[in-house]
């Protein structure tokens, strides 16, 4: 008989994410009492691992006006050059609201939700939720957004130091992808809801004729699903935004992205690639690109892929995640700043490969590609990467004098979840999450 744990698993975090709890045997080498919490080289600083109250039913929703600060900001100038009157008229059409609360040990994270108010009813409508639950007898968080118009991610209280590892242990995941061959489970699709519309308005990249068309008739969505597993981004307050800004703003990234049609990325795997994009697991490093959006710089075992997004492949995906396996194994993912570049790890059960660790490294400067705004401080750069942009828009010029300039300094913050507030929809769980500083 077909082993129904996972999909009851996921029923489970879809439904219930007040109360949810399984008793199901522990199996994974990751476990609480043998989790490698000393690690050689490195000093543990903080942890967390859920056991008390999160706190964030009592934060309040504060509605939020868009932010114009950055030119890719929800109300950026950039957007304004592209749409005009009718992007400005579309923004309108709702508010939105911002949660944000700290947790854990002297509040060292910081949770940030975003959710829309379509209505302007005064209050967001489905919002995403940061809670306590209960996974295999232990406790973990439920990051839990119903609706893809929100956005809720994990992310440190202040700037992490100058030479780190950060990590947790993911024990639940349904941002998309398929689940036992099926891409349409428990009433979803690719991790979305099935009925109704469901756009990336009223933000796209560039000029598009959707500009002035109601909601319903944008670009939808449902084909494209993912989650940032683990992320480093170089701006002091990542509270979710409209896509195209977080694409201007990574350095590093582990993450998920799905497409149920079309897939574009090869997956690197030991009986030869596939053209997938299920339950992929992709280990990026960013370089400077174009304007909008920065050089995917993708690594896996098959080597170093350097592309954009219009180039074939633009990504090479590290590895398969098996979601089916969770809650009785996890996933682990790690992110580690030496004196002079980042590495990327993977740890799990996969598909093609079974348990394995993947690890990734490279340069701050590597080949001809540096990493995105890699320097924490002005003297870590000396401005020999920046660059000037003119976007003539249909409605207006947009200049950015300085991309990378010299005297600049990008502070890193980590991320976990989705930043986007007009794509991805779906659950996770995270059992803990652990702060190292090089020793």
């Amino acid at each position: 008989m077909e082993n129904l744990a996972p999909l009851l698993v996921a029923a489970t975090l879809i439904v219930s994410a007040f109360a949810l709890s399984l008793n199901l045997p522990a199996k994974d080498a990751l476990a609480r009492n043998g989790q490698e919490r000393e690690r050689t080289g490195w000093r543990l600083i903080f942890e967390e691992n859920f056991e008390r109250p999160i706190g964030g039913e009592a934060a309040p929703w504060i509605r939020t006006p868009p932010g114009r600060a950055d030119p890719f900001d929800d109300d950026g100038d950039y957007f304004h050059a592209t749409g005009g009157a009718d992007f400005t008229r579309q923004l309108d059409s709702f508010d939105t609201y911002r949660q944000t609360f700290r947790f854990g040990k002297d509040g060292w994270l910081t949770a940030e939700l975003s959710a829309r108010d379509p209505e302007k009813i005064g209050k967001p409508k489905n919002p995403p939720s940061l809670t306590n639950v209960a996974i295999n007898g232990e406790p973990a968080a439920l990051l839990s957004e119903p609706d893809h118009h929100g956005g809720i991610i994990i992310r440190p209280t202040h700037p992490l130091p100058t030479q780190y590892r950060i990590e947790y242990s993911l024990v639940g995941l349904d941002f998309g992808g398929s689940r036992n061959g099926q891409w349409a489970y428990l009433g979803r699709v690719n991790g979305y809801a099935e009925n109704g519309a469901k756009t990336r308005h009223p933000w796209a990249f560039g000029p598009s004729n959707e500009i002035a068309k109601p909601y319903a008739d944008w670009f939808g969505v449902k084909n494209t699903n993912g989650f940032y597993f683990l992320a480093i981004v170089d701006y002091p307050d990542p509270f979710p935004r409209n896509n195209v800004f977080i694409h201007t703003h990574r350095k590093v990234a582990i993450d998920a992205y799905t497409m149920a049609e079309k897939p574009s990325f090869q997956l690197c795997a030991p009986s030869g690639n596939h053209v997938t994009q299920d339950n992929t697991v992709n280990a990026l490093f960013f370089s400077p690109g174009g304007m909008v959006e920065s050089e995917p710089v993708s690594a896996s075992e098959c080597g170093t892929t350097y592309g954009d997004a219009r180039a074939a492949p633009p990504v090479v995906s590290a590895a398969q995640l098996t979601p089916e396996v969770l809650p009785g194994e996890r996933y682990r993912f790690a992110i580690e700043r030496d004196r002079a570049g980042y590495t990327l790890e993977i740890q799990g059960n996969f598909r093609f490969s079974g348990k394995a660790t993947y690890r990734f490294r490279r340069a701050f400067l590597q080949d001809g590609h540096p990493i995105w705004h890699y320097n924490q401080t002005r003297e870590e750069y000396d401005g020999a990467y920046d660059r000037s942009f003119t976007y003539k828009g249909p409605f207006g010029l947009l200049e950015i004098p300085h991309s990378w300039p010299k005297d600049s300094a990008y502070p890193d913050f980590f991320i976990i979840g989705d930043p986007h507030t007009n794509y991805y929809e779906g659950t996770a769980a995270i059992a803990d999450i652990r702060l190292y500083e090089r020793e």
